[in-house]
């Protein structure tokens, strides 16, 4: 993630030092602890925080754990694996559902903070998982705040109880309260409701916050905390929770590009468990967060969990199926690669996935670099031929792709770029499909693969006599005749391999006359 991208990169690098030691040292782990501390430090994790994650890591790395590992240094990376889970708030924590439905839901936090933005996620989350969220419009002191939460509701599909104008009108407390009873009418089963903030912590936020709170009684109370706000998030949050308390926090804009490192700062400070992480302005950019899943993603270990759960919510496994057995029986089309296509855009952005792999942060700029358009112009380019084109590439001829590449804002290179690669692709994932290694382009068959052995022993059977004519074929075999060099004709008769000019025998005037008909 953005957010922690400058702690990630200090602490691979240092990382990086440690794999070249084959055996490590006492000065060798304070070296590594003194640069795990600075680089916590320049991240605004909060100085408590910092002392007792470096205590325990230089403690345990000095211990027998690591001097009887095969491996230290990969023993220290897990050391430190495990201790950033620990601080991130340990095992995962899910919302907390009532017993008797609905289940209320209170959200706090500074004016700024995405408390309206994730209202509209959260309910999105919920109806996917099917329950009736209903969003309650209890801001009513900031300008436009329960016009905002209209819309957002409007986007995510969720229904929304807004009795009160805003902009300064209207009772908070008395909105809440009545929101809760029409949940409770209209059989939803969650409600949500979306409380005022202050840019700063005062009196009279926390009274309103508390007085919501004890008139609504609140199953869950999540605080949402800018991740950018740097060591003011964590005195803000002990503010929040001496004065109203809270059962959880969200972390949000943790896509920025700020340090961030005082959302590390969070769950450990407070004890209250971290349930779900912010990551983008989309209704869909929000997830339930994963302690051990964050602390691989901050030292760049990948997060393939969340990869495979996006990809099995994105994909339909029927269509998998039959797409696997198009593959196999090389019927696949320009029409299965744009459902495939348009299932991919689903998981959202490329750039989210590729940062998911282990081991891409030594890639970011390639990554920040990916051009997430290309994906929608090749489906405009597809979308331009008709079906029948679709379903046969291979009758693409020159005019075809002309009108194809006009239709669709593209020139004739787009398109024929595009059904080189689809050729590429195509071939490559039959190969898959069949159980074989693919051959990447500009690259020999794979060893082990179904193209290299049987090839092989094809040509070394090969290598003695080839002309199907008895006199060439005595020739070759007694090593009279000069084989064409590479850089010959097409019929061989070019430079011989000493580089002179070497003229043709007999035996080749005569199979050359017997072509023609001379003969």
């Amino acid at each position: 993630m953005a957010t922690f991208g400058t702690l990630s990169d200090r602490l691979t690098d240092t990382f990086r030092n440690l794999r070249t030691k084959g055996k490590l040292s006492a000065a060798d782990v304070d070296a590594t602890v003194r640069e795990i501390r600075r680089a916590l430090l320049d991240a605004d994790v909060a100085l408590p925080v910092v002392k007792d994650f470096a205590t325990t890591v230089r403690e345990r790395a000095l211990g027998d754990e690591v001097n009887r590992a095969l491996n230290p240094a990969q023993q220290v990376v897990q050391i430190v694996n495990e201790e950033l889970v620990g601080i991130l708030g340990g095992a995962q924590r899910r919302l907390q559902f009532a017993k008797n439905p609905p289940t209320v839901i209170m959200l706090a936090g500074l004016q700024g903070s995405g408390k309206t933005t994730f209202a509209g996620k959260l309910a999105r989350l919920l109806e996917k998982d099917g329950h009736t969220p209903l969003l309650v419009a209890a801001d009513l002191q900031r300008p436009n705040a329960v016009n905002q939460l209209q819309v957002v509701a409007e986007r995510a599909g969720a229904t929304i109880y807004a009795p009160e104008p805003g902009n300064g009108v209207g009772d908070p407390v008395r909105v809440a309260r009545d929101g809760v009873e029409h949940a409770r009418r209209q059989q939803h089963d969650v409600v949500i409701i979306d409380t005022a903030g202050r840019l700063g912590v005062d009196a009279e936020l926390m009274k309103q916050a508390a007085d919501i709170r004890r008139a609504t009684q609140p199953d869950e109370v999540l605080f949402v905390i800018d991740a950018m706000i740097g060591q003011d998030a964590v005195n803000t949050a002990k503010a929040f929770q001496e004065g109203v308390d809270f059962t959880g926090v969200v972390l949000s804009k943790l896509d920025g590009d700020a340090r961030g490192g005082a959302a590390l700062s969070v769950a450990s400070i407070t004890g209250r468990p971290i349930i779900y992480a912010s990551t983008g302005e989309g209704l869909d950019d929000v997830e339930p967060f994963h302690p051990d899943r964050m602390a691989s993603r901050i030292l760049d270990l990948g997060d393939v969990l969340t990869l495979i759960e996006q990809a099995q919510q994105a994909f339909d496994e029927d269509e998998a199926r039959k797409v696997a057995e198009k593959l196999s029986k090389d019927q696949f089309t320009l029409e299965d690669f744009l459902e495939q296509m348009q299932q991919l855009k689903k998981m959202g952005s490329m750039k989210k996935m590729l940062g998911m792999l282990p081991g891409m942060g030594a890639m970011k700029d390639q990554i920040e670099n990916f051009d997430e358009s290309e994906i929608g112009r090749t489906e405009a380019i597809i979308r331009s031929m008709t079906p029948g084109e679709r379903r046969n590439p291979k009758s693409l001829n020159g005019s075809r792709r002309l009108r194809i590449a006009r239709g669709s804002g593209m020139t004739v290179t787009d398109v024929n770029q595009l059904v080189q690669r689809f050729d590429q692709a195509a071939k490559m994932m039959k190969t898959v499909a069949r159980g074989g290694m693919p051959q990447m382009p500009g690259m020999g068959p794979v060893p082990g693969s179904h193209g290299g052995g049987k090839r092989g022993k094809q040509q070394k059977a090969k290598s003695g006599s080839r002309s199907g004519n008895p006199a060439k074929r005595a020739a070759e075999n007694a090593g009279r005749v000069d084989k064409p060099a590479a850089n010959g004709s097409g019929f061989g008769l070019g430079a011989g391999a000493a580089g002179g000019d070497a003229a043709p025998s007999e035996a080749d005037l005569a199979e050359i006359q017997k072509m023609f008909g001379k003969g």
